[in-house]
């Protein structure tokens, strides 16, 4: 379900790595903040839900305005999508939906070191070749 709103789309991309699961959400680039009801309507949940979640992961931290209003950055959602579609989707438990995006942060983590290696080898190979 996607808001009326929204004019020009933009791309948030989820990725398990043993599986091709993606969660797409299409949000409007020109905007950066959204409410917690426009929030709950994207994913079609309780704004209760939304600020329960919020306090059971500590990853899932928006912004708040003086007055105390919820300011939810792409980020945040792409954050939201990822519990969402971890607990609603694939009926995980909440506690097992921390250990899961724990896992895939490590996972992630090892991941990009592990290309950091690879790129400075590549880079030394051609010097190499290059004969520098």
């Amino acid at each position: 379900m996607f808001l009326p709103f929204f004019v020009y789309w933009a791309w948030l991309l989820l990725w398990r790595e043993d599986q091709n699961i993606t969660f797409i959400m299409k949000l409007d680039a020109d905007k950066l903040y959204y409410s917690i009801s426009e929030l709950a309507e994207m994913f079609n949940v309780s704004k209760s839900l939304i600020r329960f979640w919020e306090n059971e992961f500590p990853s899932f931290r928006p912004q708040k305005t003086k007055k105390g209003d919820r300011r939810f950055t792409a980020k945040n959602i792409e954050q939201f999508g990822m519990i969402h579609q971890l607990v609603k989707e694939r009926g995980f438990t909440l506690d097992g939906a921390k250990h899961e995006i724990k896992r895939q942060s490590s996972f992630n983590k090892e991941r990009d070191r592990h290309i950091k290696n690879l790129e400075g080898i590549k880079q030394l190979l051609i010097e190499i070749r290059d004969g520098k």
